[in-house]
């Protein structure tokens, strides 16, 4: 049954700018050849936990991966963007329900400390070094290809630059990998600002060496694919430079997305980006400079809440070493000893966190916006990013650690509030947790990406996407809904929610006021990995800059927010249109600007990658392309009930247990 109106379809498709690509599309004249070639069987972009998911499930089953980042670490946020807590919920924990490459690196990271938690944090229960998150994961992707008998190809400082597009399939990539020229300080020395436009360039500079790669299939003798590409970039890179059909920011308001904050859509306004670091306690106090552009921000940091407003608290928030790990602790956070020698990593919304949301400041460049730097043409990509945004958020992070030790005014709360506690150090250096000179993470924690449109499929004839209502434990029963929806509207929205009560209602049997909705998260047939978090919003600012004094976040942006069901994730969120040998994991995913706040944590990014790694693998000993697995849905294909199981017999699990549509106890899941 058809949930949603055609309209509404075409108000999204107008959105979007015309792919660069057709069907086909002729090789570039690019302006420097190629320095050397790799052949692999996997090729995957960007080495977060995504990314380095992918390489496990592969190389585990004897593939060849080829694996590049911009920066020199894998794991993303376990660790060159500094966020090293893993967010995690408490009954899927309590169960240790994950996919067995995400449980193996925890239990790696309890092998290397002694203990699971060597922070001693109460975000998590796991905080620890970033640098240990790149060691123990790289280690782990080298054992699993020495265990299956695959080849682990790692690119390290390498970014993308160009795809060759031909019938539907990439046939070829070239990338660029940079490593300082003679003479010049190390990598890591400057923050990613200053360097990132020479890290694109394709010519040598004074500061960066450059070797063009490019990226080729290892076998040529498929009749599908010859190989795979996986888009596991933190922005999603490969789906900008392509131009393939996808979602950025906030969607129009409909009844499968009836929280929207905006009526007709906003590709500016998306999640807050924020440069981690880490600051120590120390026994005697030092001195502490003021930056210089301190003045300019000091009217946006704040604690956020009067329950928040306390030093202490936000220190053993995400605490990554403690040199008292294991207690004992007080109820209370507030009331925790910090130990001269302790480490604590900042990550915090009235902060370090960036939040620009308007056409003059955004960070994620629009289609528009990228076809007028011309980043649209071939072998012109650029990274996708607004430079300048990436700057301001670089000293804004700076600017907060100066406010947490000196700082005495607060945004939200007003004089009298914040208070001097100068016993801490801003850590820099190479051997310092963010292994930076400049003391940030090596890249920003990014919160959302762009987000394709996944082909049409049965219900979303316009291309599938998950929604707020597939997962959201939202009242929807509110005025919000009455008053903000057309009445035909609103009845849709009680369809997508109705469960086993939808036929009497379709049959006007009952009233939307006589049905309940249904308890759980939306089931899906295509399921092939699994993930749970709230809707959590780190929400766009309404102004820009986003230091302007008196700034406020973008209204109607946290509404949405909230508590959301035990979820899957469906492979038809993983296939792009246009390209047929293309899959997309982490925060890339089909999913709506809403649904996205909980698509993107730790668990759920391996729980993708892993997905797309035995995907692949499974295509290819099959050959068959992956979008044929669920062309015929909701008729069930034999192939993809054997992917299921191929999934879930190597130990991922793709549905949460007692999964099903007559099971009304999810409520249970915390």
């Amino acid at each position: 049954m058809k949930i949603i109106k055609t309209a509404f379809y075409v108000k999204i498709a107008l959105g979007l700018v015309a792919s660069v690509f057709s069907q086909q599309v002729a090789e570039a004249s690019l302006p420097r050849t190629t320095d050397t070639q790799e052949t692999c069987d996997i090729l995957v972009f960007g080495g977060g936990l995504a990314g380095a998911a992918t390489a496990y499930e592969a190389l585990l089953a004897g593939r060849t991966v080829c694996l590049t980042d911009i920066t020199d670490w894998v794991g993303g946020q376990i660790s060159s963007q500094g966020t090293s807590a893993l967010d995690e919920r408490a009954t899927q924990r309590s169960l240790l329900f994950f996919p067995r490459g995400y449980l193996e690196l925890r239990d790696r990271i309890k092998e290397k400390y002694g203990i699971l938690n060597p922070g001693a944090c109460w975000v998590s229960e796991s905080c620890f070094r970033p640098y240990d998150g790149h060691a123990i994961l790289l280690s782990m992707l080298q054992d699993a290809a020495k265990q299956g008998k695959g080849t682990l190809k790692w690119f390290p400082n390498t970014v993308p630059k160009y795809v060759e597009i031909a019938d539907r399939q990439i046939l070829s990539a070239i990338a660029i990998q940079h490593q300082a020229a003679p003479g010049t300080p190390p990598l890591n020395s400057e923050p990613l600002s200053q360097i990132i436009e020479d890290a694109y360039s394709w010519e040598d500079s004074p500061r960066l060496t450059k070797t063009i790669i490019e990226f080729l299939p290892a076998n040529t003798d498929k009749q599908t694919a010859n190989w795979y590409v996986v888009e596991a970039t933190e922005t999603g890179e490969i789906i900008g430079m392509t131009n393939i059909p996808h979602n950025l920011g906030i969607d129009p308001r409909n009844p499968l997305e009836p929280t929207s904050s905006s009526v007709t859509g906003d590709p500016y306004c998306t999640q807050g980006f924020t440069y981690t670091f880490a600051m120590k306690a120390l026994a005697e106090p030092e001195p502490i400079e003021k930056p210089p552009f301190y003045e300019r921000y000091a009217p946006y940091y704040s604690y956020e809440l009067q329950r928040l407003a306390n030093f202490t608290l936000v220190f053993t928030y995400r605490r990554i070493h403690s040199e008292n790990p294991e207690g004992p602790f007080h109820p209370d956070p507030r009331r925790w000893t910090i130990y001269p020698g302790d480490i604590s990593m900042q990550n915090w919304t009235w902060g370090n966190d960036y939040r620009p949301g308007t056409s003059q400041d955004n960070l994620i460049l629009t289609p528009r916006q990228l076809a007028a730097s011309g980043q649209l043409e071939p072998g012109n990509w650029m990274g996708g990013l607004r430079v300048q945004s990436l700057q301001y958020g670089e000293e804004n992070a700076k600017g907060f650690f100066y406010w947490l030790v000196k700082g005495t005014t607060d945004s939200q709360l007003g004089d009298g509030v914040k208070n001097k506690y100068p016993l801490h150090r801003f850590l820099r250096g190479f051997d310092q947790p963010m292994g930076t000179a400049h003391g940030l993470s090596k890249f920003p924690y990014m919160r959302e990406a762009r987000r394709i449109i996944g082909r049409p499929s049965f219900g979303q004839p316009q291309g599938f996407m998950i929604w707020e209502t597939d997962i959201s434990r939202n009242d929807f029963a509110g005025d919000f809904y009455r008053e903000n929806l057309s009445e035909s509207e609103f009845r849709e929205l009680w369809m997508a929610l109705a469960g086993l009560e939808l036929p009497a209602l379709v049959a006007r049997n009952q009233t939307v006021e006589q049905t309940s909705r249904r308890g759980r998260s939306t089931i899906y047939p295509d399921t092939v990995g699994i993930g749970h978090y709230a809707i959590d919003f780190h929400p766009c600012m309404t102004l820009s800059p986003h230091e302007t004094p008196g700034n406020t976040e973008r209204e109607g942006e946290r509404l949405g927010q909230g508590q959301a069901y035990p979820f899957q994730i469906p492979l038809r969120a993983m296939i792009p249109q246009e390209i047929d040998n293309l899959l997309v994991v982490g925060k890339s995913i089909a999913t709506s600007h809403i649904a996205a706040a909980a698509y993107r944590v730790h668990s759920f990014e391996w729980s993708s990658g892993a997905a797309a790694g035995m995907t692949a693998v499974f295509a290819f000993d099959n050959d068959v392309f992956p979008y044929q697995l669920v062309a015929d849905l909701p008729r069930r294909s034999p192939l993809l009930d054997e992917l299921q199981w191929f999934i879930q017999e190597n130990g991922n699990p793709i549905a949460f247990p007692r999964t099903s549509i007559f099971n009304r106890s999810w409520e249970n899941w915390r």
